[in-house]
């Protein structure tokens, strides 16, 4: 009985793992779909999605895999090689030739895997680069197709992690995971041919652990996905936190807000830290595990063979040398290690899905602002404009505009005036198609927008906003936004607008640094060269939506000496709450809680000393 001793240990240590890592399963529940509302996809359909992205590169890849095949020749010949010398030195007498020319196999093996290895990592690098290059590219063309309403429900930090880290995530997948897998599948099957080879009944003795092997495995699957996707949520919430805060910095300091902001950082760090700790103790449970199972297989095979030894050299009817005992000793170790470095593997891979599930989440996000099937190109426009009985709302039941109907005719110049959130920015956001109505019709030349391809819709509109948004590049590439624009365009455009005289003064002119989000330039300024960024385009219908809202008195003399030349272009849409600003207008609407209450010149609105005039005599 004392002889089995070892045996019934291995089984006892087995078998109380197996119902400890049982018991969490079951337990352990898989919160962290309360934490996010991406789907959880399964593996295979994870990899069904990454697969259409790796197959233009299958002839790179079949490269990779015969590179690879020569490498791990290494691992399933050494243990023979050293077997067989093993064998030999042990023979008296033994030529020494024979020694040489085994030692010098040996080594030639060495050599040539390692030159294997060397070109299958450059190769598989550089195919791995072009596939995480298009990952990435289809995640940014997806986030520019997406609408202003989605955008709005999209943290920025949260796309920034989309785009960066998480495809960085993915990208060890192709770099790394699918051949480090392979091997190591390929390394454990021809390790298990070996032993059959050498001695069948001792390498099924041996193996009998491999069930309880592929059963952790799975067992840490469920913890280690957990773990992984915990990670990713608080990674994105922390690159969101920061975003929003880093942008905002100067609120935060004008309203001596450091500590708080500091506080909120630090809580979204611990959880960071926190879930990391999990991800971490995982890790570090499911190595420890399969050591266990390694050295339970070394100390079997040790049990079986010395017995052997004792009872003549025989272990079930086959013979068991000296040779067969190094060779499978050394066979067990490189069964193993590929086993225990699945376990890093298989971390990574983890990582890899999690940061998949994140993509395709975004990939599969369907953009509410789509052309129809038969929608048309508009080559040029008149500039008229018509809303017919348009009802909007962002949120359900909830109307911002009711019933709303007016016509502009071309090259007129309109205004929309009213108090804060009766409407009027939003019905320049939907002539442009930023967002869908739900009821009515607008058409542009006659034509219902719905029809217009976006793109084409949106090219003949130039829009100058309240917040403008410069670009880090220089004053030119902010006002021709990377089209081939002349020199002589360009002072054309700045000269029509009054943004020469300022420009003028600068060091550089045209090529002066823009710092980000232009804070190195004013607020007057920054208007100018959006003016400027509109005329060279060329629209048909300008629009602008509080452009003159946070300038001084100064410079609001020269915007509106560009406005007034700016209205020769087309037909102009003006939302102001300046009313100074829109007296020259054709035609001013009076918005009231999402209607049109008033409508006509300014001297016939004063004249009839309803909203307007008050509105008027306020300022």
């Amino acid at each position: 009985m004392y002889e089995y001793f070892p045996l019934l240990t291995v089984g006892a240590v087995v078998g109380v793992l197996l119902t400890v890592f049982s018991v969490a399963f079951f337990l352990v529940k898989d919160n962290t779909a309360a934490d996010t509302t991406d789907r959880h996809m399964k593996d295979g359909t994870l990899i069904g999605r990454l697969l259409p992205y790796a197959r233009p590169h299958a002839k790179s890849f079949l490269l990779v895999f015969l590179l690879m095949a020569l490498a791990i020749s290494y691992e399933i010949v050494s243990p023979l090689i050293v077997s067989y010398i093993e064998e030999t030195v042990k023979t008296p007498g033994f030529p020494l030739p024979t020694l040489w020319i085994s030692v010098a196999v040996y080594a030639g093996v060495v050599v040539a895997a390692m030159i294997a290895l060397y070109y299958q990592a450059v190769l598989l690098q550089k195919t791995g680069q072009k596939i995480i290059t298009a990952i990435r590219l289809d995640l940014f063309s997806k986030i520019e197709s997406l609408s202003h309403a989605q955008l709005s429900t999209m943290p920025v930090g949260k796309l920034v992690t989309r785009v960066t880290n998480d495809v960085d995530g993915v990208s060890a997948a192709f770099t790394g995971l699918l051949v480090d897998c392979s091997k190591s599948f390929f390394i454990l099957l021809g390790v298990t041919v070996a032993m059959f080879i050498l001695n069948a009944r001792l390498a099924l003795t041996v193996l009998c652990l491999m069930p309880f092997v592929a059963l952790f495995t799975l067992l840490f699957r469920h913890f280690s996905r957990r773990a992984h996707r915990m990670q990713k949520n608080a990674t994105t919430d922390l690159n969101t936190m920061l975003s929003e805060h880093l942008s905002g910095m100067k609120i935060v300091q004008i309203f001596n807000r450091e500590d708080e902001v500091r506080d909120l950082f630090e809580e979204k760090n611990k959880k960071l830290t926190a879930a990391r700790w999990q991800h971490v103790m995982v890790f570090s449970v499911f190595r420890p595990v399969i050591s266990v199972l390694y050295w339970s297989a070394v100390l079997m095979l040790l049990f079986f063979a010395g017995r052997a030894y004792l009872a003549g050299g025989t272990l079930f009817g086959q013979i068991v040398t000296g040779g067969t005992v190094v060779a499978f000793y050394l066979y067990i170790d490189k069964f193993f290690n590929p086993i225990q470095t699945l376990a890093e593997q298989f971390n990574r891979l983890q990582s890899a899905f999690a940061s998949a599930e994140k993509i395709f989440s975004l990939l599969d996000e369907q953009p509410t602002v789509t052309d129809e099937p038969d929608a048309v190109e508009l080559d040029a426009v008149r500039g008229e404009i018509e809303f017919r009985d348009v009802w909007f709302s962002y949120l359900p039941d909830e109307w911002v505009l009711k019933g709303v109907s007016f016509k502009v005719e071309a090259g007129q110049t309109v205004a929309f005036v009213g108090a804060t959130g009766s409407g009027k920015t939003t019905i320049l956001s939907l002539l442009c198609r930023n967002y869908d109505i739900q009821k009515g019709e607008i058409l542009l030349d006659g034509i219902n927008i719905r029809h217009i391809k976006v793109a084409s819709l949106r090219r003949h509109f130039g829009q100058m906003l309240q917040d403008v948004f410069l670009f880090a590049g220089t004053v030119r590439d902010n006002i021709t936004l990377g089209d081939d624009f002349s020199d002589e365009e360009v002072e054309k455009s700045c000269a029509l607008v009054n943004a020469d005289h300022f420009i003028g003064k600068l060091k550089k002119g045209v090529d002066e640094e823009v710092r980000e989000r232009g804070n190195n330039f004013s607020a007057g300024q920054r208007q100018l060269i959006s003016f400027a960024r509109t005329v060279i385009h060329k629209p048909e219908i300008l629009i602008l939506d509080e452009a003159t809202a946070n300038i001084d008195t100064e410079t609001e003399v020269i915007i509106q000496d560009s406005l007034d030349k700016m209205m020769k272009i087309g037909t102009m849409l003006v939302v102001a709450h300046r009313l100074s600003t829109i007296q020259r207008a054709d035609r001013i609407f009076v918005l009231s809680r999402g209607e049109i209450i008033e409508q006509g010149t300014h001297n016939e609105l004063l004249a009839q000393r309803g909203r307007y005039y008050q509105l008027y005599t306020l300022q």
